[in-house]
């Protein structure tokens, strides 16, 4: 896994390994049949890739088709580490879809890539359950 800054985004990329154990620990599968996470960007949204080999993203909750967004990130992006972040994903302890609050308080904490796992598959189930 390479973590760090491009430009003005946090990123998080996984390597073919973590990217196959991430997108059927996400359940991406489901959600985006035939895509591959390969990372997360700006904490909010993921890094899938399409069978093509195209890169796109897509918000981690909710994960829809009809969100995504084709990004061109270069192969080897260079990323400037940041030991404030590495590993840990920002969350939002109810996600902005469901009325969080998106500024800096109490509704932002910092997770572990587990925890993350935890909480996008289940705000995932809640979303479709309520839809």
């Amino acid at each position: 896994m390479r973590e760090g800054w491009y430009g003005d985004d946090y990123v998080i990329l996984f390597s073919e390994d973590e990217a196959t154990t991430a997108s059927r620990r996400y359940g991406i599968g489901e959600a985006l049949p035939g895509y591959t996470i390969v990372g997360l960007w700006g904490w909010d949204d993921f890094l899938v890739r399409d069978p093509a080999g195209h890169t796109f993203t897509v918000p981690t909750v909710p994960i829809s088709p009809e969100d995504l967004s084709e990004i061109d990130l270069p192969p080897g992006a260079p990323l400037s580490a940041d030991d404030r972040f590495a590993g840990r994903i920002k969350w939002y302890v109810t996600p902005i879809l469901f009325g969080g609050d998106p500024e800096p308080g109490e509704n932002l904490i910092w997770v572990s890539h587990d925890d993350h796992a935890a909480l996008v598959v289940w705000w995932n189930a809640k979303y479709r359950e309520l839809r």
